[in-house]
């Protein structure tokens, strides 16, 4: 239960309203974890080219499908202020396709999204860790931008939609897994709190 104390009560400060260590620690794991320092903490993987194939498509493999781009920039969001306390990182991709037949080459976009999930962990001695569970394809979304692409190149596109995921599975947990973007993760609050200059 929280106490108040007021001016002339001995040893009291004016006007504090007293919580249990637990209640700080809570407060100020939510204060500290804040939407915009998890953003931080990835924004080494914004701009990031992304290429992918050529890989053969079709009967026969007559089609080459290559696509290139980079990573947009991420958006957070809370998904839970209970302990764990976790968050949703959703990764842009702009993805340019070309698709190679023997007479032409065709050229189209595609909106990708990767979604991944984030748990903020108090670590000791004074530390914040935030975790981030592997990439799955299930993560990923792709949205192909059709217009002008004539049915026969949307269905070879279509049937590499599942190894397009797979290449993005591991190009996203290879990039994630990177010292820089580790190390962003792992935030030592101890020089924070316990600095040796006062002023």
């Amino acid at each position: 239960m929280a106490v108040s104390t007021h001016d002339g009560e001995p040893g009291g400060v004016p006007d504090a309203e007293f919580c249990s260590y637990e209640a700080f620690g809570r407060s100020f794991f939510l204060h500290a974890v804040t939407i915009d320092r998890i953003k931080a903490g990835v924004s080494g993987l914004t701009g990031k080219p992304v290429e992918f194939g050529p890989i053969g498509a079709g009967p026969a493999k007559i089609a080459k499908v290559t696509a290139n781009g980079k990573i947009g920039d991420p958006s957070v969001s809370r998904t839970s202020e209970d302990e764990p306390l976790r968050f949703l990182l959703s990764i842009p991709v702009d993805l340019r396709f070309t698709v190679s037949l023997p007479a032409t080459d065709h050229r189209f976009r595609a909106d990708v999204r990767i979604d991944l999930k984030l748990t903020a962990r108090a670590a000791e001695p004074l530390r914040v860790v935030i975790d981030i569970e592997p990439p799955d394809k299930r993560d990923i979304t792709v949205a192909l931008k059709a217009e002008g692409i004539t049915s026969t190149v949307l269905r070879l596109v279509s049937g590499m939609e599942s190894e397009i995921k797979r290449f993005l599975v591991r190009y996203i947990g290879v990039e994630i897994a990177k010292p820089h973007i580790r190390e962003a993760r792992d935030v030592d609050l101890v020089p924070y709190v316990d600095s040796t200059e006062h002023r």
